[in-house]
């Protein structure tokens, strides 16, 4: 799946996330691929971790963290209810940061906030029922 913010998205994410340094590099990185959130992971991974590559057919790094990121946060009522409350209210910065900011604390999963910034708004973007039931087993 290809997801990509659209101009308007993207502009809103980088006026809300402004102030948030551990954003820059997401917003950065989104900006230069025209909104494309898998290829701006795939570059901000490479660029803290190196290139990597696992071997894994049909199945890209970026399918492999939102599963494990999905495993970890989706049994989390706390993360759902701000990614909730941030759709409701898409002008606000606490809730779009605070969401950010439970995906780099979430246990197991010592991920950049850069990064983490990009899968939340992923999230965001797809919605939070769509992003947690996606690939549950039938």
């Amino acid at each position: 799946m290809d997801t990509q913010l659209t101009p308007t998205e993207l502009q809103t994410a980088i006026e809300l996330l402004q102030d948030y340094a551990p954003a820059q590099a997401a917003l950065t990185g989104l900006s230069e691929s025209d909104g494309n959130l898998e290829q701006c992971f795939d570059r901000l991974w490479e660029e803290k971790y190196g290139k990597q590559d696992f071997g894994i057919k049909g199945k890209s790094l970026w399918q492999s963290t939102l599963s494990v990121i999905r495993q970890e946060l989706c049994g989390d009522e706390g993360f759902q209810t701000k990614v909730r409350e941030y759709s409701k209210n898409p002008a606000s910065t606490p809730l779009l940061t605070g969401s950010i900011v439970s995906v780099v604390g979430a246990a197991g999963l010592p991920i950049d906030p850069a990064i983490a910034t990009v899968v939340v708004l992923y999230i965001v973007k797809v919605g939070i029922n769509i992003f947690c039931e996606y690939i549950k087993p039938a």
